[in-house]
């Protein structure tokens, strides 16, 4: 996979909710849902579903190295 097809994947799924793994540092996991709110050259902005949450920022290359994955439910 390209970062130019993350970027199409992450555009066409722009509005839509979807569920997210993130695997952070030291083998820190944390799923969530959310919704791609904002898509930028660079980064894209993810709203999470829970109350009082702030938005969360990835980078394209996050899903190309699978630091970032989406969820297919």
């Amino acid at each position: 996979m390209t970062i130019e097809k993350v970027k199409e994947t992450i555009q066409r799924n722009e509005g839509k909710t979807l569920s997210f793994k993130f695997n952070g540092a030291r083998n820190q996991t944390e799923e969530f849902e959310g919704e791609i709110v904002e898509t930028y050259p660079k980064i894209f902005v993810i709203q999470l579903h829970e109350e009082n949450a702030p938005r969360k920022s990835f980078t394209y290359s996050d899903i190309l190295t699978e630091s970032l994955e989406i969820i297919e439910k």
